[in-house]
């Protein structure tokens, strides 16, 4: 948990955050919303919006490794589009139970993932921790150091359970999994002069369709778009932009400033 609390200490105090920053100096100190209590963060929690930052990835597997249930009220409730792969519409879960909470869901987590794998070969699995596993201590990133290293391919822990607090504090951890285990990790085949990001655009009901062709005309090729019919690669690659435009700040606003 040392880890998940340097990053929700480094959030709550985002310097790129116009709301905070016209905060007086004693609410600035206070940061964003304080976390829940465990069990009073249903609806909107960390986990909530961790995974609505991400799942409009389309080409990854999204594995919950927590209660089924954690995955059933998430689920597609952005309705992001994709132009192509359709994995992303497929949820995945470890559904823990009794059992698990009492000797610990670590070996379940690696067979699942091991699974995903055999069955779908995505280019990444994306991890994502909730309260039940947190709290009974589940290291999910060393499962997903361990996977990564027998199965070759990157498995990213989103280290986000949902008693951390609200939806925002999960969109911004979202962003920092993808800092820390994502971006920089592959290269472009080609760059140009006139690469962008885009941060905090979700492609709902197909809207950066219609942005995108504007782009086309002015010359300017869009990189990566962060997270909306976006692929894994493209998000690697984005380290090569040369501009970044902030469509969603609230949610991702730490992402742009430290690329």
């Amino acid at each position: 948990m040392g880890a998940l609390n340097s990053k929700m200490d480094a959030v709550f105090d985002e310097p790129g955050c116009a709301i905070n920053q016209g905060k007086s100096g004693k609410a600035r100190k206070k940061g964003c919303s304080k976390p829940l209590a465990p069990g009073a963060a249903a609806g909107g929690c960390a986990f909530d919006g961790a995974k609505i930052a991400l799942q409009p990835v389309t080409d990854v597997v999204h594995l919950v490794h927590g209660p089924i249930a954690c995955e059933g009220n998430s689920w597609d409730n952005r309705h992001a589009a994709s132009s192509g792969p359709t994995l992303y519409r497929t949820g995945f879960t470890t559904d823990i139970g009794e059992l698990d909470v009492v000797y610990g869901g670590e070996k379940r987590l690696f067979k699942a993932i091991r699974e995903v794998i055999e069955k779908y070969d995505p280019p990444a699995v994306f991890v994502y921790q909730t309260c039940v596993t947190a709290l009974i201590g589940d290291d999910v990133e060393a499962v997903c150091q361990a996977a990564s290293a027998r199965f070759g391919k990157p498995v990213i822990p989103v280290n986000a359970p949902g008693f951390a607090g609200s939806k925002n504090l999960g969109n911004k951890l979202a962003g920092e999994a993808l800092l820390d285990y994502v971006i920089g990790s592959e290269e472009p085949e080609v760059t140009t002069p006139c690469d962008i990001n885009i941060y905090g655009e979700y492609n709902l009901a197909g809207e950066l369709w219609q942005v995108k062709p504007l782009f086309d005309r002015l010359g300017i090729r869009l990189l990566a778009n962060i997270s909306g019919d976006a692929r894994y690669r493209d998000i690697a690659c984005s380290h090569r932009a040369r501009a970044a435009m902030m469509v969603c700040s609230k949610a991702l606003i730490n992402l742009a400033r430290k690329m």
